[in-house]
């Protein structure tokens, strides 16, 4: 007879890997969710909280208070969650700790012995004095990898700045080529002059590149057993991030400057006006530009010694480019999508967030994933793009309530129950 057990699911990359996580709002979040996905057992470390009268919270994460929206609670009334907290903190569990007390900052070193990763977004200089610096730790745990992120890094004039994706977006060149070309607007006073992206992709990349930086030390130390200290920094991340952009300054020694929704290197790739709206057209070679001519019903377009070649179509993009938007006015985005993608032209609408949540392909992708909650009895997240065919992603645990595991996690790691208690009445947890 064949067994009814459910079988146990996969091993997962990072099981058995401990996050200690001291870090909040969006580049060390997105790093610690990335590797919670990824099957860590991250603990995040908040500061102890409390409610007033008036509804007002002070401590935890600062981004659980970033709203509305607020998740609602089973009765429909909003949460102390926002959604901003929701979606970057999936598969971690919260232990409030208070590191401006010297027991808080012991129970940290104590945590610290048992971890593999230390990850922490605190301004130069704060960890050394709670004593939770690289060499402080290093000191105690030689196996432990040990990342700062910060809007400056460790090193350099502005290493004791704040930085925030915002600034950095500015300082690191983004929002020079993100916004209106300047022959589109009449005065950059109107609103129409630098854009900053719509998400906070400085932050993201950074979490990101820690990601990866973490992984490889991880790598590193499990062949040579010893830890080591990553410093990332937003304006390094944002100066990286620039590619193709950097390169071509770099080559030429010409800033680019913005071109609104067209390309620096390629054209046609923009978008362009149509009889019911706008959509993207993103032709990557000369073929797909002669597609793109012949779907058009224009294919002498292509043939044009000016526009055969997409460097010729670059230094002519002020005569091509009125050309085909006049065309593409001439019929509405189904018309011309339909017509694109069964010629192989790489081409899409521009989607809000409802259209996108609706696409057959983001459902068939299952790009979200419904989590149980014990203030809302379930929380719909965005879920993670990350396939794998052996260990998929779990979710395992919702976002947590700020300091719903304390107790749990201080018994895993050996304090007895006096302990905890002695912590709770000395308010270091």
């Amino acid at each position: 007879m064949a067994s009814t057990a459910t079988p146990d699911p996969p091993r997962q990359p990072l099981s058995g890997v401990r996050v200690l996580d001291l870090s909040r709002v969006l580049a060390g979040p997105w790093c610690t969710q990335t590797l919670a996905d990824l099957g860590a057992d991250v603990i995040k470390v908040e500061r102890p909280g409390s409610v007033a009268a008036d509804g007002r919270r002070s401590g935890g994460d600062d981004t659980r208070g970033w709203g509305p929206p607020f998740l609602k609670d089973r009765a429909g009334a909003d949460t102390l969650e926002a959604a901003y907290y929701l979606g970057t903190n999936r598969n971690k569990r919260s232990l409030t700790v208070d590191l401006a007390r010297p027991e808080g900052q012991a129970l940290m070193r104590r945590i610290a012995l048992q971890c593999d990763v230390f990850v922490e977004n605190y301004k130069v200089g704060d960890m050394a004095r709670y004593g939770l610096d690289f060499t402080s730790l290093h000191a105690l745990n030689p196996r432990l990898v040990y990342c700062s992120i910060t809007g400056f890094g460790q090193t350099g004039p502005y290493r004791e700045r704040a930085g925030y994706d915002y600034a950095i977006q500015g300082m690191g060149g983004l929002m020079s080529v993100t916004g209106p070309a300047r022959t589109e607007i009449a005065d950059d006073a109107s609103g129409g002059g630098p854009q900053k992206v719509g998400v906070a992709v400085a932050d993201l990349f950074t979490g990101m590149y820690a990601t990866t930086a973490i992984l490889a030390a991880l790598r590193h130390r499990d062949l040579t057993g010893v830890g080591q200290a990553i410093d990332m920094a937003l304006l390094d991340t944002q100066v990286a991030m620039i590619a193709n952009l950097g390169a071509n300054y770099l080559t030429t020694g010409i800033a680019p400057q913005r071109m609104g929704n067209a390309h620096q290197n390629i054209v046609p790739y923009q978008v362009f006006e149509v009889a019911d709206g706008h959509m993207i057209v993103a032709v990557g070679n000369d073929s797909q530009f002669a597609k793109f001519c012949e779907a058009a019903g224009r294919p002498e377009i292509a043939k044009d010694a000016r526009f055969a070649r997409n460097a010729d179509r670059v230094r002519q993009r002020a005569v091509l480019v009125p050309l085909l938007a006049a065309l593409m006015k001439t019929r509405d985005r189904a018309d011309w999508l339909e017509a694109l993608e069964a010629a192989k032209v790489p081409c899409g609408p521009i989607n809000d967030l409802a259209e996108v949540f609706a696409d057959p392909q983001v459902q068939q992708r299952e790009m979200t994933v419904q989590m149980p909650h014990p203030l809302a009895g379930s929380v719909r997240l965005v879920a993670s793009p990350m396939k794998f065919s052996g260990t998929p992603v779990q979710y395992r645990r919702p976002p947590p309530l700020l300091g719903e595991h304390t107790a749990e996690l201080l018994r895993e790691v050996g304090l007895a129950e006096a302990e905890i208690a002695a912590l709770r009445e000395a308010h270091a947890i």
